[in-house]
């Protein structure tokens, strides 16, 4: 028998960085995302095996790398801790086979290792009888994305978890955003991988020289978000996009924003969009453009133009789910 778990990948509409100082950011849930196969093995070898072109094993906590490619482990050894996690936590001791289906790319912004985490913890949970609950699941994958982040805020397992559109606030939990309107976005995607725990950490360092200025700056974020939170509960796209400019203006003050967004952002602009601004922790990535629904293949056509690969996505309402393969 085998279980299956399929988590949504995200977009930070408003607030990032600012979230990991304690304010709200809004964050929605796309329909592009990861799904995981769990079944049991008779050893206590651990198989991962993924569509990304990474494969390994890890036996007697000793990795042994199948792929081609050099840094298959990075990428692999999350999977391995949040399946050590569900484990410990259900005090079992079995091998497992992983397989790894994703939509998303990796290290972009668009939140790929909180998906995998979240669809790993709930595949191996189901396979193993267990019915964790959402706040479980959120506990149970933070482990995974300590080791891919450092000092992760928790926003990407929220998301994947509770799908839709939600507020994160590091002091407060979640809350999620019951938002009527529809939300029609362009993400764009720089190709530039980078690593979101040491752009988090260029922020600390600023914010440890110039602490006056960047605590400005994470207050006017705070106040941003708050501000972005009663417009798009009343529907009023053209404000929000209004306030999305404003947010990229902070994270480009931050020093977390570079040429190839600002190109895409400036393009994405100028094509009609309603705001345009980086999504997630800078340094390359992906941005994300709001548009009106009839003006969203235009957009995207001026991203490509840019030089980026357009992401058409829809926000989702669900978040992790799960079944059984028999």
């Amino acid at each position: 028998m085998k279980a299956s778990a399929y988590a949504p990948g995200k977009i930070i509409l408003i607030g990032e960085h600012f979230v990991v100082y304690g304010k709200p950011a809004i964050v929605m849930a796309i329909n592009i995302g990861v799904k995981v196969i769990a079944e049991k093995r008779a050893d206590c070898i651990v198989h991962i095996s993924s569509n990304l072109g990474f494969f390994g094993k890890y036996k007697n906590q000793k990795f042994e790398s199948e792929s081609m490619e050099l840094n298959s482990r990075k990428h692999l050894e999350p999977v391995k801790i949040a399946s050590e996690t569900v484990l410990k936590e259900l005090d079992k001791r079995c091998g497992l086979n992983i397989e790894i289906h994703s939509d998303l790319p990796i290290a972009v912004g668009l939140g790929s290792s909180g998906a995998l985490a979240v669809s790993t913890v709930a595949a191996i949970g189901k396979l193993l009888g267990a019915n964790f609950s959402e706040k479980e699941i959120i506990k149970l994958s933070f482990e995974a994305e300590k080791y891919v982040h450092l000092h992760p805020s928790g926003i990407d397992q929220a998301v994947s978890t509770y799908g839709g559109v939600i507020v994160f606030d590091r002091n407060r939990g979640v809350s999620r955003l019951n938002i009527e309107t529809g939300i029609p976005i362009v993400i764009g995607n720089t190709g530039i991988q980078r690593n979101t725990g040491m752009l988090v950490k260029s922020v600390r360092i600023k914010k440890d020289m110039f602490a006056n200025v960047i605590n400005s700056l994470i207050h006017t974020g705070g106040q941003l978000t708050s501000e972005a939170i009663d417009v798009l509960k009343k529907g009023n796209l053209k404000q929000f996009g209004e306030l999305m400019d404003i947010n990229h203006g902070l994270l480009t003050a931050l020093g977390v924003s570079n040429d190839a967004l600002d190109r895409l952002v400036n393009s994405a602009k100028k094509s009609g969009a309603l705001g345009a601004k980086l999504t997630g922790a800078g340094g390359g990535g992906c941005m994300v453009a709001l548009s009106t629904s009839d003006n969203r293949k235009k957009i995207a056509n001026a991203i490509r133009l840019a030089g980026g690969t357009p992401i058409l996505a829809e926000k989702t309402e669900v978040g992790v789910k799960t079944w059984l393969n028999h």
